[in-house]
């Protein structure tokens, strides 16, 4: 795998894009989820939110660690009015983070930052810790 520290530190920076996107959908989700069968997932979706607000913290220290300028962009939200697709928008969040996160472990690897990879790899375990919540809520 042939990555320059630039690159990562760029493709790092997405990954804090979209952790902010993710955290500030799953805020917006858990206030507009309708319906008793989804109070025990509305919870969930709060904790998912803070989590994410965590991986946003841990990708910037290591953006800066490693030289670069942690991003204040936030990448794209989803919004629904049926609580399924709500979830379902949730659940493509977390198959794109987990697909990003396996790929930045392979190039921490590479580039022998075995750190960065040890931060990855935990916010990787939330990640499908997230998306099996997800998958058991939408049955």
């Amino acid at each position: 795998m042939n990555i320059s520290r630039e690159e990562l530190i760029a493709e790092l920076n997405k990954d804090l894009e979209w952790e902010y996107a993710a955290a500030v959908q799953y805020v917006q989700h858990a206030a507009a989820l309708t319906g008793a069968q989804y109070d025990a997932i509305k919870k969930e979706l709060v904790i998912h939110s803070q989590e994410e607000m965590q991986h946003a913290v841990m990708l910037a220290e290591q953006i800066d660690f490693l030289g670069g300028v942690p991003t204040v962009e936030v990448e794209r939200r989803e919004i629904a009015k049926d609580p399924r697709q709500m979830l379902t928008q949730d659940l493509g969040g977390e198959d794109n983070a987990i697909a990003r996160y396996k790929a930045r472990i392979a190039q921490a690897e590479a580039l022998q930052e075995y750190g960065l990879r040890r931060v990855i790899e935990d916010i990787l375990i939330q990640e499908e810790e997230h998306k099996r919540d997800l998958q058991d809520a939408l049955g």
